[in-house]
């Protein structure tokens, strides 16, 4: 019975039945008559066919869900018994902001993926905001408001973010010696981020930026400021090594980004409790807890 769930769950992570079968060494025919059992005990169809690839029906969700959930449970049992490290396993469903994705997060993935060998990551960088419920996603990694009563969320580490600016932009401008002469020089911001929320001498303060590129994508901005074409407020995971070595030069520093934003994980309700969702969070915390490489 367990082995008619475990070819039902991994049909829909892969994708289809055929790639499930390879993937638990059983031939096409064997994985068929698996799924023909599970779905005439249950008296209901589980999956249908798309112009894609497998999808559950609206009982398959159900049954995948709960399948999951036993499949780990049998793992989690086997490995407290066998005294083994608990492994995830499955199709991790993980969001990420796409620079912070490229830069932060893909580089540092080998050592969990090489750990959990019966797991497979979906990793899709986007900075548009995705509900995780309607996309089926287990996992966002945010930049935003921390809300520290949320259980969905937990802290991976600091957002410090400063006004900078290249050396060639400073000399060619001068470098603003306070918010109001920074309203007459360049400023550079991605769509929806045009609006500097920042602490200063005086407290909190907003400063909205008139960027002289209009796009959409924070890479450009990022590409622009470095090649001295304004002021960008740039988050130092984002800029820590050119602020280190001289290509960027911290201004008006005495002004920050606001000390409420932060980068944390942000779990699906219904995945929040799985092994794989928990192991992968906790991977997380340990790459980028206490001080940051990028901050150090």
């Amino acid at each position: 019975m367990l082995a008619e769930y475990e070819i039902f769950v991994r049909a829909l992570e892969e994708g289809s039945l055929s790639a499930a079968a390879r993937r638990l060494d059983l031939s096409p025919a064997v994985a068929s008559r698996r799924l023909a059992r599970l779905e005439d005990r249950l008296g209901v169809r589980l999956i249908e066919r798309t112009s894609r690839r497998l999808a559950p029906t609206e009982a398959g969700r159900l049954v995948y869900e709960r399948a999951v959930q036993l499949l780990d449970g049998v793992e989690e049992l086997e490995a407290s018994v066998s005294r083994r490290t608990t492994q995830a396993r499955g199709l991790l469903r993980v969001t990420a902001p796409t620079s912070f994705g490229r830069r932060r997060l893909a580089p540092y993935l080998r050592p969990f993926l090489e750990a959990h060998p019966r797991l497979t990551l979906e990793l899709n960088l986007t900075d548009a905001f995705v509900d995780l419920m309607a996309e089926d996603v287990d996992v966002a990694v945010r930049i935003g408001t921390w809300d520290e009563a949320n259980p969905a969320m937990r802290r991976l580490a600091p957002n410090r973010r400063v006004l900078c600016a290249s050396p060639d932009y400073i000399a060619r401008h001068g470098a603003p010696l306070s918010l109001d002469a920074l309203r007459d020089h360049a400023h550079l911001a991605a769509e929806n981020q045009s609006l500097w929320r920042l602490e200063g001498p005086d407290g909190a303060v907003s400063f909205r930026a008139r960027s002289r590129v209009r796009t959409n994508s924070s890479e450009v901005a990022r590409e622009l400021v470095l090649a001295g074409a304004g002021i960008a407020l740039r988050s130092t995971w984002d800029v820590g090594e050119e602020l280190k070595d001289g290509r960027l030069q911290q201004v008006l520093p005495a002004y920050s980004g606001a000390s409420d934003i932060a980068i944390f994980a942000l779990s699906a309700d219904r995945a929040r409790a799985e092994t794989r969702v928990r192991t992968f969070v906790d991977f997380l915390a340990s790459l980028y807890g206490g001080v940051p490489e990028w901050d150090r």
